[in-house]
């Protein structure tokens, strides 16, 4: 059975927006979003504790942030600038997860002075960031599996990954942090990117559980929560079956229970780093088709270019295309849509079956680029001297604001000045 893929407003309400804030843009649905958040809370309440650190990188916005934050969200944070916006958006604290690699000292200081958990990436860390910072109460670290965790087809195989420690080297590094006064223990992990397979993440956290039942044993112990990481996918194309939460928080909580529990951690928490799951299905890239091209192919020519949405070009990703208004039209036109990037993989889609799609600077048809709500204008850049497009709200209440401008030529050149 298709997903099918919905939009939310009309072909008059859009066009209505396009008119105001000229095309390309970001568009993100809150309402979806909120409900979102509060499935995923709802189904891992079934653990002792639960909080997913959104991934900043995801979607780094402040006004996103502030939306999920009051859903009871943190966030993970991997430099600097995200710092500072969850700063902005008002998460502090122990709601913040700081998870980075090769961090410059001043990042490192700036997590301990927010009061974040630091979550450590190379055994060498834990002496640099002593020195650096000293260490916190609390410290993470980020646990690579090598050979017992195959990674999926995105993130690659953790033994070639260049983050994270070893077994041995976990083990070794929650010693040194005990004699050096840390009190408190997390661990991490990130295998994958992505990933439909409810089965997959509940092997991953069985691999935790059954790590935090060992370190307990060899260490004396007892982590205080372990972090699953990101890696949940969602449905791009209208084939794929949506993670169902309440299967996974009970495939996790079963292995939990025979786990960690006989090992004395039932009190151990589940964090979590989704960011794709949480937004990436209620965002959309709306762009007008300007010119029509017929050679070898029928190729439509769209005023976003893969410096909006880098996906499609680089990874060769699905994001479903709608045409506003004809969604219930007959799919009859084979289209490639293009930017106008000079880079022959500026492709939102390749031989795409569409309705008759009309074309033209004020007059073209408005095309909606699904489920970018994450990693899309995130990973923007300025390839060919394009300007990124501006980010809008769908508020709750129905009303639209502006929560990123578009960016100017003043911008471009701002920083030769």
């Amino acid at each position: 059975m298709k997903l099918e893929k919905i939009f939310p407003l009309t072909k008059a309400a859009l066009e209505k927006i396009a008119a105001d804030e000229g095309t390309p843009f970001y568009i993100y649905d809150e309402k979806a979003i909120r409900e979102n958040a509060r499935r995923i809370n709802a189904a891992f309440s079934v653990f002792p504790s639960f909080l997913n650190h959104f991934a900043v990188k995801a979607m780094p916005n402040p006004a996103m942030l502030r939306i999920l934050r009051e859903e009871g969200f943190g966030a993970d944070c991997s430099s600097l600038p995200e710092l500072l916006l969850s700063e902005m958006a008002g998460i502090y604290g122990e709601k913040i997860m700081f998870t980075s690699n090769e961090t410059p000292s001043v990042e490192f200081k700036k997590a301990k002075e927010m009061k974040a958990i630091i979550n450590l990436d190379d055994f060498s860390h834990i002496e640099f960031l002593e020195k650096c910072a000293g260490l916190p109460e609390l410290v993470s670290v980020r646990y690579n599996p090598g050979q017992l965790k195959l990674g999926n087809a995105i993130i690659g195989n953790p033994v070639e990954a260049k983050y994270g420690f070893t077994r041995e080297q976990v083990i070794e590094g929650f010693k040194i942090l005990q004699k050096k006064g840390v009190k408190r223990f997390a661990l991490h992990t990130m295998v994958a990117s992505n990933e439909l397979n409810v089965g997959y993440h509940v092997e991953t956290g069985i691999l935790l559980f059954e790590f935090a039942a060992e370190i307990k044993q060899k260490t004396g112990i007892s982590l205080e929560f372990v972090n699953l990481g990101g890696g949940v996918g969602i449905p791009y194309k209208p084939e794929d079956k949506a993670i169902d939460y309440v299967e996974l928080a009970a495939g996790l909580k079963t292995a939990y229970d025979n786990t960690a529990v006989p090992a004395g951690l039932g009190s151990m928490g589940i964090h979590t780093e989704w960011g794709r799951a949480v937004t990436g299905p209620y965002g959309y890239l709306v762009t007008r088709a300007i010119h029509k091209k017929d050679i070898y192919r029928q190729y439509v020519g769209v005023d976003a270019s893969m410096a909006d949405l880098m996906r499609p070009g680089m990874y060769g990703a699905y994001h479903h295309i709608s045409v506003s208004g004809k969604e219930t039209a007959p799919h009859t036109e084979t289209y490639d849509v293009v930017g106008s990037l000079c880079e022959n993989c500026d492709k939102f889609a390749v031989r795409r079956i569409l309705p008759v799609i009309e074309c033209g600077e004020q007059t073209g048809d408005l095309l909606v680029i699904h489920d970018a709500g994450a990693h899309g204008r995130a990973m923007g850049f300025n390839y060919n001297g394009k300007m990124r497009c501006g980010e809008l709200l769908l508020c709750a209440d129905g009303a639209t604001v502006r929560i990123r401008r578009r960016e100017t030529i003043d911008d471009y050149f701002a920083t030769l000045v």
